[in-house]
């Protein structure tokens, strides 16, 4: 069975908040814990954005959970080797519980912050390949030096991990994941519907991925009622079922919320799933699961994070244990 993990969203909740809901999903039987990396929320009601690296060490600390997270080594708001560092570090203080990131091309509502060009998606996939190669080879522990699209000058990390955190190429297109297969250490993938997500699976196993480990995100709302779900998916995350290359080509929060101001509640069903039925969750739960992933991450997208929790808890958890 997947390791099933709860979803740290930074963009919507504190992170003094978040380092409780990690404590909580772990004493309900939750495995992991996987977050995201944002500058920005996707639009300003969400209201939050905390610094992901700072709150990993909290709760790393407070918990005693394997985490992961996405994050963007194309050279914009990060240079690769100091993100390297970053895993590193947190690998060597917290022995096996970084088992794991997801690298992406990244987003401009985050990236465009240092004031760098932004350019289409091919050359953004190029600045990923060689981001994620960088950070590998000093994970290795490896002197680096390259002068390509990115500039590494002699950089050799000294604290080391036991163990090298692998990195896992994002990928939500057929064609990324068959471009990520030849060269990421496993996939991620987001979306909706187990036909539709086995598609992008099948393509990253196609293009050299056969043999590595595949992890999903589910998107999905549940509340103690269908209008409840419903009203919640709506409110928190209609600005990230754009669709098309919107989610990555909007500058700023403002823009996601104008952009947004036309999605209806009713939309949200063809991105989310919702539902205040927990056999209903769990079923499709275990849809996903027969594609073979490693793990499956619960992105709650509503507000009462502890109500889900401890249902979630109770009622889903155990079915897959």
């Amino acid at each position: 069975m997947p390791l099933l993990t709860y979803h740290a969203s930074h963009e919507q909740f504190p992170p003094s908040r978040l380092v409780e809901l990690v404590r909580r999903a772990e004493a309900a039987g939750f495995q992991g814990v996987f977050s995201s990396d944002h500058y920005h929320p996707w639009a300003p009601s969400q209201g939050h954005s905390g610094f992901v690296w700072s709150w990993l060490g909290a709760a790393m600390q407070a918990t005693s959970l394997s985490f992961g997270l996405i994050t963007v080594p194309g050279g914009w708001r990060y240079h690769p080797a100091v993100l390297a560092q970053a895993v590193a570090t947190l690998g060597e203080m917290f022995p096996d519980r970084l088992p794991w990131i997801a690298v992406g091309s990244g987003e401009l509502v985050n990236e465009h912050i240092t004031g760098g060009e932004w350019p289409e998606k091919p050359e953004r996939n190029e600045r990923l390949r060689e981001g994620a190669e960088v950070m590998q080879a000093l994970l290795r522990g490896e002197e680096v030096t390259r002068r390509g699209r990115i500039t590494v000058s002699e950089a050799k990390l000294y604290s080391l991990p036991r163990r090298q955190t692998r990195l896992v190429g994002a990928a939500v297109s057929e064609a990324t994941a068959e471009w990520l297969g030849g060269w990421a250490d496993g996939l991620l993938t987001v979306g909706h519907g187990p036909d539709s997500v086995r598609k992008v699976v099948e393509a990253f196993r196609r293009g050299g991925g056969e043999g590595k480990p595949v992890y999903f995100k589910m998107d999905l709302c549940w509340a103690r009622s269908e209008e409840e779900a419903l009203r919640q998916a709506h409110e928190q995350w209609r600005f990230n079922i754009l669709g098309g290359s919107v989610n990555w080509d909007l500058r700023t929060p403002e823009e996601f919320e104008a952009a947004a101001r036309f999605v209806r509640p009713e939309d949200c069903r063809d991105a989310i799933h919702v539902s205040s039925d927990l056999g209903r969750l769990a079923g499709l739960l275990a849809e996903y699961a027969e594609i073979g992933f490693a793990g499956i991450d619960l992105h709650n997208v509503g507000t009462d994070q502890e109500a889900f929790i401890d249902a979630f808890g109770e009622r889903v958890l155990p079915q897959f244990g």
